[in-house]
């Protein structure tokens, strides 16, 4: 049955924001943790097939402490790592609108940090992404929008911040954890600064989606 046409802008910014999985203006307060059921077929057979270690896995202790530098000293405001298919994937400042791709082993390389990933201290990103949306909605492009969409923007741009930066570290450092589990192990995980939000998928093919703020609270009741 379709959904009954909103009457006023606040009913349609209201619903636009309750349909999202992570809006706008990211995830909503009621809903810290949300669980996503993938291919049932994957969760039916994740105890009986073999596990395989991919290339990340044998430089995990040097990519890791790599990770963290790109969030917290680098131009990277969103990092993808792939661990099974070996790729890690990137969004820069200084491009936010493309992905680069990288291959795991080299990004665990701190020279081949230092050559592709410029030094940006974190406050200096979180003022760029500021700035960024400032622009946006001062432009052109802005008033293509319909009025509850730019309701919903300005409200993002008013009360925007970044991820805490302390929550980072304890990120990083949980997902050898999780990549250790035995059965339900960890197939790839995005950090995102600007949406303050981890997203994991795992061998069930399970995808979690986690606000930063609780992320500690997710690993205490979820790894053994």
């Amino acid at each position: 049955m379709d959904t009954p046409a909103p009457n006023s802008d606040n009913e349609m910014e209201e619903l636009v924001l309750k349909e999202s999985i992570v809006s706008a203006t990211g995830m909503d307060p009621g809903r810290l943790q949300i669980g996503i059921r993938g291919d049932p077929s994957m969760r039916e057979t994740s105890m009986s097939r073999q596990r395989y270690a991919s290339a990340i896995d044998g430089v995990l202790d040097q990519l890791l402490p790599n990770l963290q530098e790109l969030l917290l000293g680098r131009s990277t405001l969103r990092v993808y790592v792939g661990f099974n298919s070996g790729e890690v994937r990137t969004t820069s400042i200084f491009d936010p609108l493309r992905e680069e791709v990288h291959e795991g082993v080299k990004v665990a390389d701190h020279t081949y940090l230092e050559r592709h990933f410029p030094p940006v201290d974190f406050d200096t990103k979180a003022q760029a992404m500021r700035d960024l949306y400032a622009y946006l909605r001062g432009s052109r492009l802005y008033d293509l929008l319909p009025s509850y969409w730019r309701n919903i923007i300005t409200k993002r741009g008013e009360r925007w911040q970044p991820m805490d930066p302390a929550q980072i570290p304890e990120i990083i450092a949980s997902l050898k954890v999780l990549r250790g589990m035995e059965d339900y192990y960890l197939r790839n995980v995005t950090i995102c600064i600007v949406q303050d939000v981890v997203r994991m998928q795992f061998n069930c093919d399970g995808t979690q989606i986690v606000c930063a703020d609780v992320y500690k609270q997710f690993i205490e009741d979820n790894v053994p």
